[in-house]
């Protein structure tokens, strides 16, 4: 060895000496906010939210309203390094249901949808969620809660909602419009109380066809949304308490929920943008 190391003129200090690793730099331009501050702005993102398990686009563009401006590939890779992404959900039977209707409108109150959804509120037991809910921006509109899921319960919101948009409840109110409400073939919305209520407000309904849920799935997917966001994380001990819930929850909805398909707008900004454009 003493002999390789003269030939080649390395003391053996030099020959065993370990190469220090070269730190890749990022390709590109330096960015204005660092990794540390990025990854401190998005974990007080999240933990300031007033929802829970929202993706990188959302958690990205409520950063860009408060003036941070970083990419999107940026915030979805400190997002999964630091396991802050939320859980994907898996196809069942390895595919998804194929639908090829459109349900979506391009102007408001053209389709509504109506739906009811079960709820558990402790010693009030079982109740129900009744709600109304635009097309066209994914507004929830009015709502009630009830013990008692009945058609007059499934009526409610559907009153609230013509008197907030049409000013009435008054006998044909709605007729003359393009206005139609979608629900699915339930009991309260096929029974005939129910439709001789949205025929003395002059409503035409628009019935989802039997087994397709993605026909009625903009309420559908609010429910889910609801579902996670209060729900699934909130143990309620009465009826009351529940409605406060939904309450607030419904409220920060429209204004803050982020929806993609609203180009990043919640429900307000959006039908705010449109009605400036139609001005």
């Amino acid at each position: 060895m003493l002999l390789i190391l003269k030939v080649v003129g390395y003391s053996s200090s030099t020959w065993y000496i370990k190469p220090k690793e070269r730190v890749k730099k990022r390709p590109g331009p330096t960015p204005v906010i660092d990794d540390v501050k990025a990854l401190a702005l998005i974990k007080d993102e999240i933990k300031n939210s007033k929802f829970h398990s929202e993706g990188y686009i959302k958690v990205k563009k409520r950063m860009e309203k408060k003036g941070y401006k970083i990419a999107k590939h940026r915030v979805n890779g400190l997002m999964r390094e630091n396991k802050l992404l939320s859980s994907t959900r898996p196809v069942r039977g390895g595919r998804k249901n194929k639908h090829e209707g459109k349900i979506r409108t391009q102007a408001p109150n053209i389709m509504w949808a109506t739906d009811g959804k079960k709820f558990f509120a402790g010693k009030d037991g079982w109740c129900w969620f009744f709600g109304v809910i635009d097309h066209f921006n994914d507004e929830i509109l009015s709502w009630h809660t009830a013990k008692i899921g009945n058609r007059f319960a499934a009526m409610e919101p559907v009153r609230k909602a013509v008197k907030q948009q049409f000013g009435s409840i008054n006998k044909n109110v709605c007729s003359g419009l393009d206005l139609q409400l979608r629900s699915d073939h339930g009991s309260q919305y096929d029974s005939i109380d129910f439709m001789n209520e949205m025929n003395y407000l002059g409503l035409g309904m628009s019935k989802a066809y039997v087994r397709s849920p993605e026909c009625n799935g903009i309420i559908e997917r609010f429910h889910r949304t609801l579902n996670e966001q209060v729900f699934s994380i909130n143990t309620f001990m009465s009826l009351e308490e529940a409605h406060q819930a939904i309450k607030e929850f419904i409220k920060d909805y429209n204004q803050d929920w982020i929806l993609h398909r609203l180009k990043h707008c919640s429900p307000i900004e959006y039908r705010k943008k449109y009605d400036n454009e139609v001005a």
